[in-house]
């Protein structure tokens, strides 16, 4: 098979191409190597190579209903078994992990080939992949740009036609950001539908969830089939069970859907004219389609929803960081200096502040409830924004020079809540104001891509869902796909 040919298929039809016998997994991993070869070092999406490892997979009698398909996991909660898990961090890198995630035994049990791991921001921390350990991840449709983040390695691999799939999470947007970044699918499911396990009970304190970035909503409804496969028995939720098999339900017409839409910032940032046309143009669609559209939005509190989500951020990071000190030996030198400041600001945050923070997550998770007892979903940009540049996020160097200086004096902690830090609080978001409301809420959400800026980058658009809603969002979603079948767009790579 030459790599044209692959191209042409996702990750259902190589796997029944694989199960009819006119290609093996052998040829499939050859061709996906030889892709990864050729782009990667311009894309830098791979950052541990699997290929021996694979070699050996591909030769073993592989089941399961995606068995023989070139996959690639990122470099971040998704272990696997004698590998280091890198958390696109120096000092984490030290770290080898002692047996798969769940999600990983499940795509192995799925007979996925895996043959690399994927280049993440340190600990997942950023809207955009450049962590100072591997480098930059760039954007297949523009290499200046940013393919986002956290999941970018994993989409720009994707995008650029190495998998037709990839693993992703996401605590704060980490999928739908670099789905929309790419020109991808991507959906994050519901808190609690997927396992975490064994390492974790439940990511960033119920915050991110795994799943995969892919070209098809089939792919990703197959996907999730495949990781709803039985029950983390470790775990702390017991997921009610999907009412048809997620496949099933991307096939399945959605039905005329009642969609509220809105495309101002929920924390008062401005919105580029890009992503607001983005959401006029998916209005215009989905009103063809036969679907009632109509401006609306959650009675939530942005700016209280994105100042409690830092207070997640930064003890999380606390913590993190804390447990590599303990377990690895890593110094101060190991962590990236943003880091080192979100966790400085993490241990200031008194208890009795983490825990009323932490309490009022069930305030827009009840706004958002009333909103759907209205409107099927909600929809909204995906990013503030077309991809930004790689670099133009960084942090200024006066913020990391007097933050530093700070955390010598341990004055870090009294700056964390003044005015002028929830200024940059907010300001750090308004390239991705739309995403963390399901990650606080707890709500499967989508990016679906379509839209084309006047430059040629992807812009997706976000649906949010209510509890359960992941069989409606792919069902939309596949409708949307037939009327605009985004995977047969390459990037000029």
């Amino acid at each position: 098979m030459q790599y044209a040919e692959y191209r042409r298929f996702d990750a259902v039809g190589l796997a029944e191409l694989v199960a009819k016998r006119e290609v093996t997994p052998g040829e499939l991993l050859d061709v996906a190597v030889e892709r990864a070869e050729a782009v990667n070092g311009r894309l830098n999406a791979i950052v541990t190579p699997m290929y021996e490892l694979a070699r050996g997979r591909v030769t073993e009698d592989l089941g399961g209903p995606l068995a023989g398909v070139p996959f690639l996991i990122k470099d971040l909660f998704q272990d696997y078994a004698g590998l280091p898990t890198g958390s696109g961090s120096r000092a984490a890198g030290r770290h080898v992990a002692s047996r798969h995630s769940e999600v990983v035994q499940r795509w192995l049990d799925a007979g996925l080939v895996i043959f690399g791991k994927t280049n993440t921001p340190e600990f997942g921390l950023k809207s955009v992949t450049e962590p100072e350990a591997a480098g930059p991840t760039r954007n297949p449709w523009n290499l200046d740009h940013t393919p986002g983040g956290s999941s970018g390695g994993s989409a720009a691999a994707v995008a650029a036609g190495i998998v037709p799939a990839a693993g992703g999470n996401d605590g704060g947007g980490s999928i739908r950001i670099p789905a929309a970044c790419c020109g991808l699918f991507g959906l994050k499911p519901g808190r609690g539908v997927l396992p975490a396990g064994p390492s974790h009970a439940e990511h960033m304190q119920g915050l991110a969830a795994e799943g995969v970035l892919s070209r098809t909503v089939r792919d990703t409804a197959a996907m999730l089939d495949v990781l709803t496969t039985g029950i983390d028995l470790g775990g702390p939720y017991l997921p009610g069970r999907a009412e048809i098999p997620y496949a099933q339900a991307a096939r399945r017409a959605p039905g005329r859907l009642r969609i509220g839409f809105t495309t101002r910032s929920p924390i008062g940032t401005p919105v580029a004219a890009e992503a607001v046309a983005a959401v006029e143009e998916t209005v215009a669609l989905l009103q063809r389609l036969g679907h009632d559209i109509e401006p609306a939005e959650p009675a939530v509190d942005g700016q209280r929803l994105a100042l409690d989500f830092f207070t997640a951020w930064y003890t999380s990071t606390a913590a993190t960081v804390a447990e590599l000190r303990r377990t690895t030996g890593a110094r101060s030198r190991d962590f990236e200096t943003d880091t080192l400041l979100l966790a400085a600001v993490g241990r200031s945050i008194r208890a009795p502040e983490y825990y009323t923070s932490n309490h009022r997550w069930n305030e827009p998770a009840r706004a958002l409830t009333a909103f759907h007892e209205r409107y099927n979903l909600l929809l909204t940009p995906t990013l503030g924004g077309p991809p930004v540049r790689v670099g133009e996020l960084d942090t200024p160097i006066w913020i990391k020079t007097g933050g530093r200086v700070l955390m010598r004096l341990g004055l870090l902690g009294q700056l964390a809540g003044t005015r002028l830090w929830k200024q940059l609080e907010l300001a750090n978001l308004a390239a991705v104001p739309f995403t963390q409301l399901a990650n606080i809420t707890g709500r499967p959400a989508m990016s679906v891509p379509g839209y084309r800026t006047p430059q040629g980058l992807p812009l997706g658009v976000q649906f949010v869902g209510p509890l359960g809603g992941e069989g409606l969002l792919l069902s939309l979603a596949a409708q949307m796909e037939a009327e605009r079948p985004w995977a047969q767009e390459e990037p000029p790579l």
